[in-house]
Order: structure tokens, then C-alpha cells, then sequence
């Protein structure tokens, strides 16, 4: 499924064609993938829309990937054929700690061709290895959602006992509330989202509390996430945090429908008393390769819904329209 041009999408949209290509090679050192699924991200309706422009068009989305090593190429010795491998936002980089940074940092689905196909290579050193309790359907949104969701949480700073609030309430945050109920068993979780139905889940889910993204919670929280793609979470959160807090944007864009809403921004009641604002900025390879046991192990079983390759427009609409109780997975 390629996407040849951006612009704005409504229900009746199909920004993505399908279309026959021929079957990539694998490099030096690269491993050809034979795609089971792929997670339906957020990012990807950021692409489309043009908020996140690629580098060049067409280009085939998709970043949540799991499948198997259909071929080697010259020097791969981490993998064999047949071997389960996941692939995540980061293709390629520079191997450091702070690879998510470097220039050299490439994004998979953005970069270079993604997983909404039946093929795709990656460098042997990114893929991962995927643990044998998780199906192909579970595991796919742990690449981005959980694994962004992860990164987050370890930036939030939080302290065992520290309330932590959850701004958004998509395929990220119900992936964090029980990794941050393992690590953090002694934090409430507070969750800020529209909609009961929402809210509900929320509750089933473990959360503490949850209530609409202007209600206060039992406490203001230490640390807040905001996974939304709007302004008014953030100006919200600032106004809930407790003094020294910090708010961790976990968002690639965020779009220009509320924008209007940072003019309510106030330093006395936003930022004053040390309040912190930090934001997320892809992920490392790190990330990925530690959290996906940590999910196996808790165990996470992330909430999905199924489409077709062939129906990946359906599944974007689905995203934007919202009200989705977990993620959209493509069945390749």
C-alpha cells in the first residue's frame, strides 16, 4: 500500500494505493523480511496529512512490523532464515546512545519503505527478536506504542509512590498504564481522555482514575504523558501537574486545529513553581530491545483490531475518526 501524495483525509479518503513492486534484496549485512503484520501508528496519519513530510514519494508506511527472515545477505550473522524478527520507527543509525538524535538517524516507513507490504529490509543490528508468548498480532503495536510508550515513561522521572497521569488514552497509553503499574506498583494512574466508553476501558484496564482532559484528578500528578495529537492536553497538563512535576510530550506532531489554545497559556499557572516540559523524539534500538521481554514478562496483551492489507485506507479512516479501544494491526 504506497502513498504517492499528502493532504487532508476525511471518511471517505484513500490515501494509499495498492500496488505490485517488485521484492526488495538485502544488502550487506541485511536481512530481507517476509511481513506477518503491521501496527497502524499515529505517525502514519502525520505522514499522509503532511505534518511529517518523507523525504520523497512514493513511499510504502508502516513501522510496526513483525514477520520472518526470508533472506540473508552477505555477513548477517545475528539471524537465520525463518528467524522472527520485529522492526521498529528506527531502521538505521549511528549505534549510540543517543541514536534517536543523530543525524543519521533513518525512520522506517518515512525514510525508507516500511512494512505495509509483503516485503522489507532492515539492518540485521535493528531488527529484534520477538519472545515466543507473544503472537504476531500482540507484538506488533509493542514496536512504537509500547516501546514510544516505554521511552516516555523512563523519561518521566518517576518515583515508586509518585501519582502519574496519562493525557490520551490510544494505543501508547493503554500500553504504558500496565507497564507503569509493573515498574511503579505503588503509583495511582490517573487517565485524562473523552468519551465513558473510553474512560471504562480505562478502568478495566487497571487505571486509578480516569475523567475527562479538563476534570482534576484525586491528586496532581508527578508526571504526566500526553499522547495526543492536540494543544489543549498540554496546557491542561502544565495546569495539573504538582510542583516540580514534568510533562513528557509523547507526540511525533501535533496538529493545528487547537493551536489557538497555547494563548491560554500562563506562567504563573503553567510554568511557574519549576514545572518541567520534556518531549520524546523516536526511539533506539535500546528501547525496543528492552521492553518487548519486559511486556512478554508482565505480561501486556495489547488490545488490537484486525484489517487486511488491502484495507489499510480503512483502517487509517478508522484512526482519525478516534474511539479506538487499543490498535489498528494490518493482517499482510
Amino acid at each position: 500500500m504506497i502513498l504517492t501524495r499528502t493532504g487532508p483525509i476525511d471518511e471517505w479518503s484513500n490515501p494509499l494505493e495498492l500496488r505490485e513492486v517488485e521484492t526488495p534484496r538485502p544488502a550487506s549485512g541485511e536481512l530481507l523480511v517476509r511481513v506477518s503484520v503491521c501496527g497502524v501508528c499515529h505517525t502514519e496519519l502525520d505522514e499522509i496529512e503532511g505534518r511529517l513530510v518523507p523525504p520523497r514519494l512514493p513511499i510504502i508506511l508502516g513501522h510496526e512490523i513483525i514477520g520472518h527472515v526470508a533472506e540473508v545477505g552477505s555477513g548477517v550473522t545475528r539471524y537465520r532464515c525463518g528467524d522472527r524478527v520485529g522492526v521498529g520507527w528506527i531502521h538505521h543509525s549511528s549505534g549510540g546512545p543517543d541514536e534517536n538524535l543523530s543525524p543519521e538517524f533513518a525512520s522506517t516507513g518515512c525514510s525508507v519503505n516500511g512494512g505495509y507490504a509483503e516485503y522489507m529490509t532492515v539492518p540485521e543490528s535493528y531488527a529484534v527478536a520477538i519472545p515466543e508468548r507473544l503472537t504476531d498480532a500482540q507484538a506488533a503495536p509493542l514496536m512504537c506504542a509500547g516501546a514510544i510508550g516505554y521511552r516516555a515513561l523512563r523519561l518521566a522521572g518517576l518515583k515508586d509512590g509518585d501519582p502519574l497521569g496519562l493525557m490520551g488514552f490510544g494505543a501508547s497509553g493503554h500500553l504504558v498504564l500496565p507497564t507503569a503499574k509493573h515498574l511503579f506498583p505503588n503509583s495511582p494512574v490517573y487517565v485524562f481522555t473523552r468519551g465513558e466508553s473510553t474512560q471504562r476501558f480505562a478502568l478495566k484496564l487497571g487505571a486509578d482514575w480516569a475523567g475527562d482532559i479538563d476534570t482534576d484528578p484525586p491528586q496532581p500528578p508527578g508526571a504526566i504523558i500526553d499522547t495526543t495529537p492536540a494543544w489543549k492536553p498540554v496546557i491542561e497538563s502544565l495546569k495539573k501537574l504538582r510542583p516540580g512535576g514534568r510533562l513528557v510530550i509523547n507526540a511525533i506532531r501535533k496538529e493545528d486545529d487547537d493551536k489557538q489554545e497555547l494563548l491560554q497559556l500562563s506562567y504563573h499557572d503553567h510554568l511557574w513553581m519549576e514545572r518541567e516540559i520534556k518531549t520524546v523524539a523516536n526511539l533506539t534500538h535500546r528501547d525496543i530491545a528492552e521492553f518487548l521481554p519486559l511486556a512478554a514478562a508482565i505480561p501486556i496483551r495489547p488490545n488490537v483490531t484486525t484489517y487486511r492489507l488491502d484495507q489499510a485506507n480503512e483502517a487509517i479512516r478508522d484512526l482519525r475518526k478516534g474511539g479506538i479501544h487499543g490498535a489498528n494491526v494490518l493482517q499482510i
